[in-house]
């Protein structure tokens, strides 16, 4: 037995040191610089070989430092000019805490001035720059070349006249010269440790902005999935009481879901920016203190009788006491003990990895994955003690390390719940083959009735199924009925009396006539025909484009020549007007279409301002570019001289069989190319209208979104 120990320890330390070099070379890997990082020097960073808008630059190094004064920048130039060079100069991030001053440390308290002055290369000088800030302890003001671009809380000279707030920032400005004079005005009276604690980059307002969105969704889904993982384990505790585990393990991940909201990109702040800066605190070192004792219950639950009872009582008092401490006292007192709260943490998680290990050497099941990523979570948390204390390079990893550790967690939960789940289907399947030798002798009649019960349910459903097809066959069927005796009644009812008449002799000198009359209600039926198939293809998604980006104004002009004789020949003036964007040649707007089914829609309009037109009036297609919702889009006007359209049927006309016939007009068609055009541009994410006083014309208008405004010379 004890060589089997043996054996299992050399294997979990194998593990472990494993996963330790792992992490440490990870640390190295992200904390070492891609590039030279660019220092300032006594209030001067220069940055004229570095190229800001594609590689931002922390403006990390010497600072200005003006402690006990709130400078403006018109200040600190009569102060220059005045006075000289500064003395003091502080280095950035780090906080003004026990900065050496006239012989005296610095208390985390109190209110400063900082400055920098920022030398940029020719091609940043008419770029658009962005600064993106971090949360800075705990108010500030931020000038950018005299001018005023960011204010979080209100900056004050004592407690009473400041208001404290925590936001990451991003402004943006476009800098008139290649010097950038920075000034921020700094006040803190609610934490211990005050002034700029976090990197400030400066970049092109493009690159800045796509870091802080990928941050932002980085922190949305962390927190997301940390909710909804320990929502669900809430609520298997409430459907299975019995097991603690859940109960335990759904706290400790909503929790620190929470938590996720005040840190990073500070997502909770951005939400609530009204939100008491003091409860903000109070609840974010309240989740940590509880972490640790919450976590030993989990794994109490998991492992029984790992936990030793002095351990648990000591947890208990220890975070009580702090909990107690974060909740009566203000923020300048508890914030004081984040170490020691880091402390106690680590060493919840150490005693735990202890018992992980002696688990693991016993091989409990998902004790070795519960060990493994316990040290990936334990190198995370210490790593932020370290970074959020000045001592570390590598940022905020807590999170990412805590998702990992929670997905682990729910693994090895399911695991377990899916283990017992089999043994309850085996112990079923068991009592099931018992109970089926005890009623052996009632087996027979009971399979009897249960196959019959079966053949008939089978042929049930045979029978459902085939009155399901049948239904949905025949109200196919009398959908289609309704189409033919809707559209295809009235030019055969006047086909079948021509007929009748020829076959009568009634005016046998009228017989060519009446001849003509069906070949041309023939022509028009199969036309309806085909037009009404094709709709109905449009209407199912059945019919097919070729989609690629067309230039409109050589569309138009190809269009409008194509058809230019069709529409004279019918007596009507024909005009195309472009407007002024084709003399100047100045833009180009392009439409991903198929030319085709767009060509054939616009026909559809001309052929039907053409019915309705009367010999000698006039047709006109134009073109104009609009911005509809922010963005480019072309828009087709075909206006017509004709007899106009009622303002109550402007919506009803694009309705497949609908036909607006004027009395006295005689004008037949067949109510369907209108729908047909309404299908075709809406399949291209375009929009169709008409506009009509009822007494003279119509306009109809064809929208179709730009994909690009392409410029000529």
């Amino acid at each position: 037995m004890r060589e089997i120990l043996r054996v299992g320890s050399r294997k979990v330390w194998l593990y472990i040191i494993a996963a330790v070099i792992g992490l440490v070379t990870g640390y190295v890997v992200l904390s070492s610089p891609d590039s030279p990082r660019l220092q300032s020097e006594e209030g001067i960073l220069d940055l004229t070989q570095a190229q800001l808008s594609t590689n931002p630059q922390k403006l990390t190094g010497k600072w200005a430092f003006y402690w006990q004064e709130l400078l403006s920048p018109e200040d600190m130039r009569v102060r220059s000019a005045r006075e000289g060079n500064q003395d003091h100069w502080i280095n950035i991030p780090s906080s003004w805490l026990g900065y050496p001053l006239e012989g005296q440390r610095l208390s985390g308290t109190g209110y400063a001035t900082f400055g920098l002055v920022v030398h940029l290369s020719e091609q940043d000088r008419d770029e658009m720059l962005a600064l993106r800030l971090s949360s800075i302890f705990n108010a500030y003001k931020l000038w950018v070349n005299g001018e005023l671009l960011a204010e979080v809380g209100e900056v004050g000279q004592d407690k009473h006249s400041m208001t404290p707030q925590l936001e990451t920032k991003l402004v943006y400005f476009q800098p008139e010269s290649d010097t950038l004079e920075l000034v921020m005005q700094v006040s803190n009276f609610q934490h211990h440790r005050g002034g700029i604690t976090k990197d400030i980059e400066l970049g092109g307002s493009d690159v800045l902005t796509t870091k802080t969105n990928l941050n932002l969704a980085r922190d949305m889904f962390i927190t997301a999935s940390l909710l909804v993982i320990g929502l669900y384990n809430l609520l298997l505790f409430m459907l299975r009481r019995k097991d603690k585990a859940p109960l335990y393990f759904g706290l400790f991940t909503v929790l620190l879901g929470i938590r996720s909201l005040f840190n990073g990109e500070l997502i909770f702040t951005q939400w609530f920016p009204h939100f008491p800066w003091e409860l903000q605190f109070k609840i974010e070192y309240l989740i940590l203190c509880l972490s640790g004792y919450i976590i030993t219950m989990y794994f109490d639950c998991i492992f029984p009788n790992y936990v030793s009872r002095w351990f648990r009582l000591g947890t208990r008092i220890v975070t009580g006491a702090f909990c107690i401490l974060v909740v009566v006292t203000p923020a300048i007192i508890y914030t004081k003990f984040l170490l020691v709260i880091g402390v106690m943490v680590v060493l919840h998680m150490i005693y735990l990895m202890i018992g992980l290990v002696q688990a693991a050497v016993r091989r409990m099941e998902g004790a070795l994955i519960f060990l493994l990523v316990s040290v990936v979570t334990l190198v995370t948390v210490v790593n932020d003690f370290l970074y959020f204390n000045g001592w570390s390079l590598v940022g905020n990893t807590s999170p990412l390390g805590l998702l990992i550790f929670t997905i682990a967690q729910l693994i090895l939960l399911s695991s377990r719940s899916t283990r017992t789940a089999s043994n309850e289907e085996r112990i079923t399947r068991e009592l099931q083959y018992v109970n089926d030798k005890l009623i052996e002798m009632n087996m027979n009649l009971e399979q009897t009735v249960q196959e019959r019960t079966q053949a008939l349910s089978t042929v049930h459903d045979d029978l459902q199924t085939s009155y399901d097809r049948l239904l949905h066959s025949e109200q196919g069927r009398k959908k289609l009925l309704a189409y033919i005796t809707h559209d295809l009644r009235m030019p055969l009812s006047s086909m079948l009396g021509y007929v009748e008449a020829i076959q009568d002799r009634v005016k046998p000198e009228r017989n060519e006539q009446y001849l003509k009359y069906i070949r041309e209600n023939t022509i028009r039926i199969n036309r309806m025909i085909e037009e009404l198939s094709f709709l109905s293809h449009l209407e199912t998604g059945q019919v097919s484009y070729r989609m690629e980006p067309v230039q409109m104004i050589p569309f138009l002009h190809g269009f409008f020549e194509q058809y230019e004789l069709v529409v004279r020949d019918a007596g009507l003036d024909f005009i195309l007007d472009i407007g002024d964007a084709e003399d100047r040649r100045s833009i180009l707007p392009v439409v991903e279409m198929d030319a085709k089914r767009i060509e054939q829609a616009l026909f559809n309009l001309v052929s039907n301002a053409m019915k309705f037109t009367s010999s000698g009036g006039l047709v006109r297609i134009a073109l104009v570019v609009e911005v509809v919702n922010h963005a480019p889009h072309a828009v087709i006007s075909i206006q017509d001289s004709g007899m106009g359209i009622p303002p109550d049927q402007l919506e009803q006309i694009f309705e497949r069989n609908y036909r607006y016939d004027r009395p006295g007009m005689g004008i037949e068609g067949s109510g369907l190319g209108l729908a047909i055009c309404r299908e075709i541009v809406q399949a291209h994410g375009g929009m169709v209208r008409a506009e009509s006083d009822g007494k003279m014309g119509a306009t109809f208008y064809v929208t179709f979104p730009c994909t690009v405004i392409e410029g000529k010379g």
